[in-house]
């Protein structure tokens, strides 16, 4: 690898404040740091010298929640986000239909808020615009779905829990539907599917990338892959969760060893989503007064599997949003830590992907814990607030205190950021402003404590504690990037509205994942 000279940058370091250069060594690692003086004598002893042109240079963003195969095929998919109907939702999976020729139709993003009907689309609907094809349209949380009637015929869906007889599907339906939708890509395919995600990362600054797979979310093949693509050094790095509960050490050794996964969490399911109905309250939805969600599993089922995974020295975790979801999960994990230790349950730093309603005693208590708050910011901008989503399903009320970034930091639970893409856009600086403009006051973070949370919290969600940082010795793992308007701090002004800044270099143990920045010399 040429050794490399950045200069004329605002490299944001903490043991060089007001540094402006960087070398970049032939291991990939930050040979040097400093200022621009000091910069001129390493000129001569470099491969190349870049003008990074007053970018801001920061640890390249991580993001804590994705499911990378989805994502790709999203990118090839019907995008129904912004659409204002049932009527323009169909008209856009038909158009789609034409330009694939028939071929099975992934259809994504849609809210049933945002339509002028009020209402899902139904199977009736999609064999209609689909001509009878295939087609799996994802609601925008991921937790429910309509699928045609050729594919819940193929998958089994409209004999399984969770049809509805319209082509509405969640719990056991759902997975069926999606997993034989997916099966009909090929191998090669996916991995292009898989690649295309990666590399939308990378022109977003991204390096690091979190994949929550499992037997009910892909394929072992599809988990393979990322991790197998995350290994190229051309591409963003990976860390796999795969979901699947276990009750014996030896167990969580062996699956640990099998799917090459850093831990054994991520959508283990506590229960659904806010959208969906099926994320688990302790009092019926504002718009259902019947329905308190579903519950996938008991706090002893969490108990066993925390314990077991802290016991094999193997980081546990669970997907989380509502608040009887998270009695159920904070008493398992109290109980894994009475039979195994507190120590031993902590030293595993257990995590939590979304932690939506959790009020300040289950703050205190994960604190306790040691564990991980996986949480994605672009979900407050998008449902959060007086008139949003959450206010129509839970109700007013209850919307305040939802997503408490702030009180989970404050605490000291381990915060970090992600998207949960494609449910959100893998897009860490919306993400920042999110959590920076959170609708509940009290819960915002400051800039540069979001962005903390977006970069070496990352890595400590991943027990690499140390990671996300510039410093002389760790890898040039980084992102450079045009401000348009920034701080005395030297940080984004990120008011509502306002242009976010773009990624014009993303490195990777040194390596270029994007941009091409003209070198003065080579």
């Amino acid at each position: 690898m040429p050794t490399t000279l950045y200069h004329r940058a605002r490299v944001r370091a903490p043991d060089h404040a007001g540094a402006t250069a960087l070398v970049v060594g032939s291991d990939g690692a930050l040979a040097w740091l400093g200022d621009e003086a000091e910069a001129r004598a390493h000129r001569d002893a470099v491969d190349a010298v870049v003008d990074l042109e007053g970018g801001l240079v920061l640890p390249a963003f991580v993001d804590a929640h994705v499911h990378l195969s989805h994502t790709g095929m999203g990118l090839r998919g019907v995008h129904l986000t912004g659409t204002a109907s049932v009527a323009a939702a169909l008209r856009a999976i038909e158009d789609a239909v034409r330009r694939v020729r028939g071929r099975p139709v992934f259809a994504l993003n849609w809210q049933e808020q945002s339509w002028a009907e009020g209402r899902a689309m139904t199977a009736a609907e999609l064999d209609r615009a689909s001509h009878g094809g295939v087609v799996y349209a994802s609601r925008v949380d991921g937790h429910s779905a309509v699928v045609s009637s050729a594919l819940a015929m193929l998958s089994g869906a409209d004999r399984l829990p969770g049809w509805r007889g319209d082509g509405f599907v969640v719990r056991d339906a759902k997975n069926a539907a999606r997993a034989a939708f997916d099966a009909a890509r090929s191998a090669a395919q996916r991995r292009e599917d898989v690649e295309a995600a990666l590399r939308v990362a990378a022109a977003r600054g991204v390096a690091l990338l979190h994949e929550c797979g499992g037997p009910l979310l892909t394929s072992a093949a599809d988990f393979a892959d990322v991790l197998d693509l995350g290994r190229r050094p051309d591409l963003p790095g990976t860390v796999g969760y795969w979901a699947e509960a276990v009750t014996e050490p030896e167990q969580a050794r062996a699956l640990l060893a099998l799917h090459g996964a850093a831990g054994l969490g991520g959508d283990l399911n506590i229960d659904g989503s806010i959208g969906s109905h099926t994320a688990l309250l302790r009092r019926g939805y504002a718009d259902d007064p019947g329905c308190t969600g579903t519950a996938y599993r008991s706090a002893a089922e969490v108990r066993d599997h925390v314990a077991a995974c802290a016991l094999a020295g193997v980081q546990s975790g669970f997907h989380v949003i509502g608040d009887a979801g998270m009695d159920t999960v904070l008493e398992g994990c109290e109980a894994a830590a009475a039979l195994v230790g507190l120590d031993v349950v902590r030293a595993s730093r257990p995590r939590l992907e979304h932690a939506e309603m959790v009020d300040a005693t289950g703050v205190r208590r994960m604190a306790r814990l040691g564990m991980v708050a996986s949480v994605q910011p672009a979900f407050d901008a998008w449902w959060g607030g007086p008139d949003g989503m959450y206010a129509a399903r839970l109700g007013a009320d209850r919307v305040p205190g939802t997503n408490p970034f702030a009180a989970l930091r404050t605490a000291g639970v381990h915060l970090a950021l992600g998207s949960d893409s494609p449910v959100t856009p893998v897009d860490p600086w919306a993400a920042v402003r999110a959590a920076v403009l959170h609708h509940d006051v009290p819960q915002r973070l400051a800039v540069a404590d979001a962005v903390d949370a977006h970069t070496a919290g990352g890595w400590a969600a991943a027990r690499a504690d140390g990671g996300g940082v510039l410093r002389v010795g760790a890898p040039a793992t980084l992102a450079a990037w045009d401000v348009p308007d920034a701080g005395p701090d030297g940080l984004p002004l990120l008011e509502a509205g306002a242009p976010l800044p773009s990624c014009r270099l993303t490195l990777r143990d040194g390596v270029p994942l994007h941009g091409t920045p003209s070198a003065e010399r080579g």
